[in-house]
């Protein structure tokens, strides 16, 4: 009975609202974009997405980590686990993610063609270093996703008169072994966390000029902290780039499409705010 119940929540949550009917990125231009170990943003379709944003106070829901080509692992045994998680050619780009309902999987980046995406790109990290975290990653293919954190992520930035602390979050609870759940911001900042690299740690100044940093909890990362993190470059490709014009007044506002009764609402056509003509009767 629990266990039907829990696929039925899931399943409530997993249900996705309809695409916008204009892409609001430019997937060519970010699929050539992507270097192994840059971390891809979402913003989330699905309900569970809306739980998140709501959180977070983020339009990004989701991120997943980029790992290049299968051909690109250097280390054959890398290689060998990865298979054994996906089956399609060695020319797919792929990432690697925590979702609701699946687990850490690997995947095509083409799952998220028509989706608004970002790149947050981590500063001046080596070769060997994104080796590592990737490697990171992958052995964490097939861990079971913790729907549970998410909740405990909610009840830990209610304000604390809404909640007494005890009932606040199960978060800071240490566990001997390895966590057998995660979910995607925390995955990938654990895997960023095996190479000490910073994403928003704490920063104390000591006495002088000298400062100390700490980790933050990795099950407290959200996605919209690799966006704000001063240590990842943030790239993006709009679906219609205003750096292709030299001049605003050059992109196509102008046109004979029209506005629906909702869009109307939230937006203004150039054309109802141009000032009409003079005509005779005016002189």
């Amino acid at each position: 009975m629990i266990s039907w119940f829990r696929k039925a929540v899931i399943k409530w949550l997993q249900h996705k609202r309809p695409l916008p009917s204009t892409p609001l990125s430019d997937f060519e231009r970010i699929r050539h974009e992507l270097k192994p170990c840059d971390v891809i943003l979402v913003e989330g379709r699905s309900r569970v997405s809306e739980v998140i944003k709501l959180i977070t106070q983020s339009s990004w829901s989701h991120a997943a980590l980029y790992i290049g080509r299968l051909h690109d692992l250097e280390n054959p045994l890398l290689k060998d686990f990865l298979r054994q998680h996906y089956i399609g050619t060695a020319d797919k780009q792929l990432l690697i993610e925590s979702e609701l309902g699946m687990g850490t999987v690997v995947r095509p980046l083409t799952t998220y063609e028509l989706e608004h995406l970002r790149i947050c790109r981590p500063r001046n990290l080596g070769y060997h270093d994104s080796q590592q975290v990737i490697a990171y990653a992958i052995g964490r293919l097939g861990t079971a996703y913790d729907v549970r954190q998410i909740f405990d992520l909610a009840r830990f930035l209610f304000p604390w008169w809404v909640l007494p602390r005890r009932w606040r979050s199960s978060l800071f609870k240490s566990h001997p072994g390895q966590n057998t759940h995660t979910v995607c911001s925390t995955m990938i900042a654990e895997a960023f966390g095996s190479i000490q690299f910073p994403i928003l740690p704490l920063v104390k100044r000591l006495e002088g000029d000298r400062y100390k940093l700490f980790m933050r909890n990795p099950k407290l990362c959200t996605p919209s902290d690799f966006d704000y993190s001063p240590y990842f470059d943030i790239i993006k490709y709009p679906f219609l780039d205003f750096h292709t014009y030299s001049d605003q007044r050059l992109l196509p506002w102008s046109g004979a499409g029209e506005l629906n009764e909702d869009e109307r609402l939230m937006y203004v056509s150039i054309a109802e705010q141009e000032p009409a003509a003079p005509t005779a009767e005016d002189a």
